[in-house]
C-alpha cells in the first residue's frame, strides 16, 4: 500500500462542514476557490442543490473535474462553502445598537432576505455551521441574545426559537411560491367549502393573498416581545 493510499483508507469519510477543519493549499491556478464558490452559488440559484454535481460545476467553469478537486474534496465540500458566501450577505452593523430588540429585528430581517435571495440555502442548515461567515453571525446573534439579560441556558433556547423562525418561514415561502398560482387558490377555495368542518382556517386563512413580509414581521415581533419580559 503506498502512503498516499493509506490516507485514503484511514481519513474519515466526506462529511459535511469538513472542508472548514482542513487548510487551503495556496495554488496558482486559473480556477481559484473564489471562482468555484461565485460560480457554485449561480448554479444553485438556478437550478437548486439537487442537480448541482462536481461535473457540472466543472463545466460552467470550463474545466475538468480534476481542476475542482484541487480546492474542495466532495460536494459537501462546495456546498458549506456555497452557504457561508450567503451568510456574508446578512449585514452586521460595526457597534452594537442602545436597542437589543432592534439590532436582533434587524439582523433576523436581514438573514431571511438572505436566504430568500438564494432559495435553495435554507434546507441544507442542518450542516455543520463552521464557515467565518456563519460562525461571525451566529456570534452576533448569541450576543445580542445575552444583551437581553437572558440566563445562560436562555440565550441558546432563545437562539433556537429565533433561528428556527427564520429558517421555518423561509422555507414555507420558497417551497409555497414555487406552485402555480392556480394551485394556491384551488387550497384557499377547498377550504372554504368545508368552512363547516375548518371554521377557523375558512375565517383567517388566505394563502393566496400572504403577504410574506408583513406576516413574517409581525410574527418576529411577537416572538421578539415574547423574549423582553426576560430583561427586566
Amino acid at each position: 500500500m503506498t502512503e498516499q493510499d493509506h490516507r485514503a483508507a484511514t481519513s474519515p469519510p466526506p462529511s459535511p462542514g469538513q472542508v472548514w477543519l482542513r487548510s487551503e493549499r495556496p495554488r496558482k491556478q486559473r480556477v481559484t476557490r473564489e471562482r468555484i464558490v461565485e460560480t457554485a452559488l449561480a448554479l444553485l440559484d438556478e437550478e437548486g442543490a439537487e442537480r448541482l454535481t462536481m461535473r457540472r460545476l466543472a463545466e460552467r467553469l470550463d474545466t475538468g473535474s480534476t481542476t475542482l478537486y484541487g480546492h474542495v474534496a466532495t460536494k459537501d465540500d462546495v456546498l458549506d462553502l456555497a452557504l457561508d458566501a450567503v451568510y456574508a450577505e446578512v449585514d452586521l452593523p460595526g457597534e452594537p445598537g442602545p436597542d437589543w430588540a432592534e439590532d436582533l429585528r434587524g439582523f433576523m430581517t436581514d438573514w431571511r432576505a438572505a436566504l430568500l435571495r438564494h432559495p435553495w440555502s435554507a434546507g441544507l442548515l442542518g450542516r455543520p455551521m463552521l464557515g467565518p461567515n456563519m460562525l461571525a453571525r451566529e456570534e452576533f446573534l448569541y450576543s445580542v441574545l445575552a444583551r437581553a439579560g437572558l440566563p445562560v441556558t436562555g440565550v441558546s433556547d432563545a437562539a433556537y426559537a429565533v433561528s428556527n423562525y427564520v429558517i421555518g418561514s423561509t422555507l414555507m415561502q420558497a417551497s409555497w411560491q414555487t406552485q402555480p398560482k392556480d394551485a394556491r387558490k384551488a387550497a384557499d377555495e377547498h377550504v372554504q367549502t368545508q368552512r363547516d368542518r375548518y371554521p377557523t382556517l375558512a375565517a383567517h386563512r388566505r394563502m393566496a393573498a400572504t403577504d410574506w413580509d408583513a406576516t413574517f414581521a409581525r410574527g418576529l415581533r411577537a416572538l421578539i416581545d415574547g423574549l423582553a419580559p426576560a430583561s427586566t
